[in-house]
């Protein structure tokens, strides 16, 4: 049975260009055999956070809400895909992920960081790694961190040049590391409920 993971992603700028690296890590997941599928927090517009998931009586939640609980709940893991704003997170895909919370539990998460300079979003990564740990999952150790993205990926998300080779070299052992927790997840589940 496939693996089922979740790509999140959330700029919301006019010219964006991590969405190349969003769908470098989605198509890569799914050529490995995976269920895989790009959440894009623009495209869902989620209102800025009032009430969480959980807070709603049930059945009363929006629709969009509703359905992206569903889809976090079956996931078997996560990936990130995150730029970085001012040494910090962006704000589209914090709001995007705070609307849930034990819906996120007991699954491993990894972090994709970009962006248009040399440090590739690696100072949002490490602020990341603390705040999905605190939300229930277990963050993995291998990151997959692009700098330059203008020019490590084209506008389909396909490698290009040095520093798209650099991704394409990186991203396997990324991706094996997510499958491996995903994978063990799963087993422990199966045989230990989760203790909340």
């Amino acid at each position: 049975m496939a693996l089922k993971f979740l790509v999140f992603y959330g700029s919301y700028r006019r010219d964006r260009m991590g969405i190349r690296l969003a769908d470098f890590v989605t198509r890569g997941l799914k050529q490995r055999g995976a269920d895989c599928e790009l959440i894009d927090a623009k495209a869902l517009d989620l209102p800025m956070l009032d009430r969480m998931y959980k807070e709603y009586a049930p059945g009363t939640a929006p629709a969009a809400l509703e359905t992206l609980a569903g889809k976090i709940k079956a996931a078997d893991g996560f990936v990130f895909v995150t730029g970085e704003y001012n040494w910090g997170m962006q704000p589209g895909l914090k709001n995007l992920t705070d609307h849930f919370l034990e819906e996120w539990f007991w699954r491993p998460a990894a972090i994709a960081s970009y962006s248009a300079g040399r440090f590739s979003g690696v100072r949002a990564a490490l602020a990341w790694h603390g705040t999905l740990s605190e939300m229930g999952m277990v963050v993995i150790s291998s990151a997959l961190s692009v700098g330059g993205i203008g020019g490590a990926l084209d506008e389909a998300g396909q490698p290009t040049g040095p520093s798209g080779a650099s991704v394409e070299k990186a991203f396997p052992r990324f991706a094996e590391d997510l499958e491996w927790w995903a994978e063990a997840a799963s087993a422990q589940k199966a045989r230990t409920p989760p203790p909340y």
